[in-house]
């Protein structure tokens, strides 16, 4: 423990000094998140307080197994609906450059061909 003290000081000061909170982790050879718990426990010993060093995780609501089945049917389902509304569009857009392909030669070749002596 007065090792972590001593580090502990000694990245005061170089925080005093504007170093960044990973510079100050590098150059005590620790991780920033081992430097992070090594403030709150001082904070937390300094306070009196006794405060857990590794917060507890919420618990999360998980949707259940039916609710899980239910928005997977709906998603193959909307899967479905667009995999059809692209292959419409891809199948215009084809139809589209077809009909325009014959015209666009016309225009092109117009413009650069054979008017020139």
């Amino acid at each position: 423990m007065p090792e972590i003290a001593a580090k502990l000081h000694r990245a005061d000061q170089m925080a005093t000094d504007g170093m960044l909170q990973s510079d100050i982790a590098r150059a005590l050879g620790v991780s920033v998140m081992t430097y992070h718990r090594w403030r709150a426990s001082r904070a937390a010993s300094a306070s009196g307080g006794e405060t857990p060093v590794v917060a507890a995780r919420p618990q999360i609501a998980r949707p259940t197994d039916r609710e899980q089945m239910g928005e997977l049917e709906r998603l193959q389902i909307e899967n479905v609906r667009l995999r059809k509304l692209l292959t419409d569009l891809l199948l215009e857009k084809a139809r589209l450059e077809e009909t325009l392909s014959p015209a666009a030669r016309a225009t092109t070749s117009g413009r650069h061909g054979g008017s020139e002596a």
